[in-house]
């Protein structure tokens, strides 16, 4: 109600003579005037507040977090070739939600990427998905997309409730000629490939498909969460890309995390992602007679494999064994480095996390005495990883530190795997040797 008709009985009762019990009730109308206007007023503030004040409510903001993820690089040969055909890609989430969105790159492409379909669905057994499950996918708005040598797409979200630690399925129709020249070797998971040309990005079976255990083109996979989440970036080489582990069977140590936290009420919401490279460096690429397949170093790939993951806020680092171990075998001798210099690239990495407001926390580098692959370990090499392994455990320069070294070696011969964790190769952890460093990782890092 506008204030003049108030103030206006206010003057008539006030100015005009009248007897007691006609004022008492003029006061009595007056009273509920006055209050109906400031009520009126109060619904107008408040009103206004809501639209344009700093206490503006707004809807409960879902929260993007990586559930799954791989490292982009280059296959051991020539490419798989693909035309008219659709894939069929299998990855294990480690968070759920409640929408869905993924990630495909052509980061090592020569040539445009075209993608003519993409599905996601809950995955049931083998190459087929469950009924009811299957979402078609968009980006930007578009069902077929083209994606620039180099470039990288993110879908248009989905409602999909994705279960925690379950399987989803992401089907790909590429209708052109495409060179699988980003791609994820060591997948350790069964993926497919339609034996028939078309679009089946929507079928519930691909009967008589191929198998593949490497991961083409796709890169990532992000849910929605109602509740306050985070992501758990695992960078590091072949090791924490679960070598020597059982395929289909998700033993890589990041896996096994993601499964203590979700034993955890308070941690649940917290995803983690694989980084790992197989040959991975910190400050060298692949030598170029492998091509893109060790990937770049790990100071050229920190931004694109973890600043820019949804949702990041923690970050496990191991890597250095390869700096050590390469040179003058798989990497031209001229490559070798002091442990000074991987204290530095450590440095950089921890530098570069703290600038993004990041908890960083650091591994030290497994043992590897006498393994299998050829001009790996050295005396002297040997000599590298205890001054690395002695700095980690002393400067105090990571967030923590996650002792996987004391883990799993051999207290008899401490430059050596126990022989329970050894993988085979003296290098990598098998099966036991992933889940015993998984396990002694102090979930306190992540309250």
């Amino acid at each position: 109600m506008p204030f003049r008709p108030v103030i206006a009985a206010f003057a008539r009762v006030f100015s005009t003579p009248q007897d007691r019990s006609r004022r008492e009730a003029t006061c009595l109308r007056l009273r509920f005037v006055a209050l109906t206007a400031a009520l009126d007023v109060a619904v107008a503030l408040t009103a206004f507040a809501a639209s344009k004040g700093p206490n503006k409510r707004q809807p409960v903001a879902e929260t993007w977090v990586g559930t799954w993820a791989t490292g982009p690089a280059g296959p051991a040969s020539a490419p798989k070739q693909y035309s008219n055909q659709t894939l069929r890609l299998i990855v294990h989430t480690s968070v759920g939600g409640n929408a869905v969105r993924i990630k495909i790159s052509n980061t090592f492409g020569s040539d445009p990427l075209v993608i003519g379909a993409a599905h996601i669905a809950l995955r049931a057994q083998g190459a087929s998905i469950v009924p009811g499950t299957d979402h078609a996918l968009t980006f930007s708005g578009k069902s077929s997309f083209a994606i620039p040598a180099g470039g990288l797409i993110v879908s248009d979200p989905v409602s999909l409730q994705t279960p925690p630690l379950s399987d989803l399925a992401l089907s790909i129709y590429l209708p052109s000629a495409s060179a699988a020249s980003t791609t994820h070797l060591l997948a350790l998971q069964a993926s497919y490939a339609a034996s028939g040309t078309g679009d089946f990005t929507g079928a519930v079976n691909l009967p008589g498909a191929t198998t593949s255990t490497s991961w083409d083109f796709l890169t990532g996979v992000d849910v929605a969460e109602q509740a306050p989440g985070g992501t758990i970036v695992a960078l590091g080489d072949s090791i924490t890309d679960g070598a020597n582990s059982t395929i289909d069977t998700n033993q890589r140590w990041p896996s096994i995390l993601a499964a203590r936290l979700q034993g955890d009420k308070s941690l649940r919401q917290l995803g983690v992602i694989d980084e790992g490279i197989i040959g991975n460096r910190i400050l060298h690429p692949t030598e170029s007679t492998f091509g893109n397949l060790f990937g770049p170093a790990a100071l050229a790939r920190f931004d694109r494999d973890v600043l820019s993951q949804a949702g990041v806020k923690y970050v496990i680092v191991l890597l250095g064994i390869n700096d050590i171990g390469h040179p003058g075998g798989s990497a031209p001798d001229s490559e070798r480095v002091s442990a000074d210099e991987i204290i530095a690239g450590h440095l950089q990495l921890i530098a570069r996390a703290h600038e993004k407001g990041l908890k960083i926390y650091g591994c030290t580098l497994l043992p590897f005495e006498n393994t299998t692959l050829k001009n790996f370990y050295s005396p002297d090499k040997e000599k590298l990883r205890q001054a690395v392994n002695e700095w980690m455990r002393t400067s105090g320069a990571y967030d923590a530190v996650i002792d996987f070294d004391k883990v799993v070696r051999d207290p008899d011969h401490p430059s050596r795997f126990l022989p329970v964790y050894d993988g085979g190769d003296h290098l990598h952890p098998s099966d036991a040797g992933q889940r015993a460093m998984a396990n002694a990782i102090d979930l306190g890092l992540f309250h």
